[in-house]
């Protein structure tokens, strides 16, 4: 199956590091494209992408169809989520397999889905923590 991760063309971290994302909360043009990419990157319903942000899915429909500039603390989610999404499609090669990793429930999650931890900051840096640690052969 052919690999996705070279479809991201907005600009998206590297790394998770709180200076990095930092730097690019206040020198990035955060705005529709990147809920754009998202969607594209993702299967989260506009209900679910509504939720992880925070606002409703009337003003998530209202932010996709204009080019509005985001305040940080919807800046922010938006950033970390393209960079999880990103970096879950290097570890399983697909959005698919990301996907389905995502949506099935985990023993290092208290056996919840790892979907349901990313209406945090604190839960996105949980989800990605776990996909670095399979980086380097850990498991599930």
């Amino acid at each position: 199956m052919k690999s996705t991760t070279n479809i991201i063309n907005v600009d998206i971290p590297m790394s998770l590091s709180e200076s990095e994302i930092l730097s690019k909360l206040y020198s990035s043009n955060i705005n529709n494209a990147y809920l754009h990419k998202i969607k594209e990157l993702s299967s989260f319903s506009d209900n679910n992408l509504s939720e992880y942000l925070n606002i409703s899915v009337r003003t998530l429909h209202s932010y996709m169809q204009k080019d509005t500039l985001f305040k940080t603390n919807l800046k922010e989610p938006i950033m970390y989520l393209l960079y999880l999404l990103k970096h879950g499609i290097k570890v399983f090669e697909t959005k698919k397999e990301f996907d389905n990793w995502l949506n099935s429930e985990n023993f290092f999650f208290d056996g919840k889905k790892p979907v349901s931890f990313l209406n945090t900051i604190t839960g996105i840096r949980f989800i990605d923590d776990r996909l670095t640690a399979m980086e380097y052969g850990d498991n599930v």
